[in-house]
């Protein structure tokens, strides 16, 4: 069976601020927006966080409406802020109690050509298991999979799944499989907590598989705290937390007498950082990479352009899985190659940066499960 994972940067529609053309133009909204949000959702309003909160909102935009390019502010019920005449805001409420609504990111629509490339990349994967990160809702996941990856020639997956996690962005991560691979149970992991804070920034679903064999798979999707924005150190401690929160989850499974289980996604840190120690080095889970008959199309990294720096993406297996590699492989076909010189083969449809299907490459193992 090939099991796959894939960062498909949404697939309809994505948050407008994460469609500017360099991180660094999105990132100060991004932690802006990350700030307001967790303002908005304590139960009480200190003075300071009042003041803290106005100017986050004036920030982003708000001061006169509550739509702004990037952002919007939903206020069905009850009084959160005032604008006086004199300008500024000034925020009334004393709690979360006191209004009803949301602060949310404006989305525009994917280019239709990254779209359908997208698709092409899914397609030209062959995967038995696909596990996505950044994929909308389940609606959206089962609507590509019916409809644009049929349309491209693609054969649709027969399952498919995702729940939403803790980003309010529509970033979730989801698994797709064939009618032989059926899902015989899911475990989600959204409420785990440490310190009092929740620990994953999507989910860290555990998706159970049946095999044609018999044999039993566990494939745990994951999205790490990104480094885009906010305190390095915080993001790097949440990053660490998340790690060793999913290596208890794997040694809880191995003690059940699970063997086969796979930690795949986007974890957002390269296989030498502190915060991946507790997984790549915790002696439960080997990198796909790492194996004799895993190639790496030449270049070592997963993001961007690939270089080591970049290495982001993984497929981690348990001892019994990586003893089952045949064979593994990265497609590069979706990603944006570079002009000086053109450093990968890409789809003939990806003739601009702005169709690229995404920043990342996807990533698959064949496994002898049967």
């Amino acid at each position: 069976m090939r099991l796959a994972s894939y960062n498909v940067e949404n697939l309809f529609d994505r948050a407008k601020v994460m469609m500017l053309d360099t991180w660094a133009e999105g990132s100060e909204v991004l932690q802006a927006f990350a700030e307001a949000n967790e303002i908005l959702g304590k139960p009480h309003y200190t003075e300071a966080d009042r003041d803290k909160l106005a100017e986050l909102l004036i920030e982003l935009g708000l001061e006169k409406s509550d739509q702004a390019s990037f952002v919007i502010l939903r206020r069905n019920r009850g009084e959160l802020l005032k604008r006086p005449r004199s300008g500024g805001l000034e925020i009334t409420a004393e709690g979360r109690a006191d209004w009803v609504g949301s602060l949310e990111l404006t989305d525009a629509p994917v280019d239709h050509e990254a779209m359908l490339n997208t698709a092409r990349v899914m397609d030209a994967l062959k995967a038995d298991v696909l596990g996505v990160v950044e994929a909308e809702s389940r609606p959206t996941l089962l609507a590509f999979n019916e409809q644009i990856l049929s349309h491209v020639g693609g054969t649709p997956f027969d399952h498919v799944m995702l729940i939403d996690g803790n980003d309010s962005r529509g970033i979730d991560v989801g698994i797709l499989t064939r009618a032989s691979y059926p899902l015989v149970s899911m475990v989600s992991h959204v409420d785990d907590a440490m310190d009092g804070e929740r620990v994953f920034s999507r989910d860290c679903p555990d998706y159970t598989l049946a095999t044609p064999s018999g044999e039993r798979l566990h494939v745990l999707v994951n999205h790490f705290k990104s480094k885009g924005y906010g305190d390095p150190r915080r993001s790097d401690a949440r990053r660490r937390q998340q790690a060793e929160r999913v290596n208890a989850i794997v040694q809880a499974l191995l003690d059940a007498g699970e063997t086969h289980v796979a930690v795949i996604g986007d974890l957002n840190d390269t296989p030498d950082s502190d915060p991946l120690a507790p997984l790549i080095e915790g002696g439960l889970l080997t990198d796909a990479f790492l194996h004799p008959a895993f190639d790496d199309g030449g270049y070592p990294g997963t993001y961007g352009s690939c270089t080591a720096s970049n290495k982001i993406d993984y497929l981690l297996l348990s001892q019994a899985l990586f003893d089952k590699v045949r064979a593994g492989g990265v497609i590069r076909l979706g990603m944006w190659p570079g002009t000086r010189p053109k450093k990968w083969e890409v789809l003939p449809s990806l003739t601009a940066r702005v169709n690229a299907a995404s920043d990342h490459a996807a990533l698959w193992v064949d496994l002898d499960l049967g």
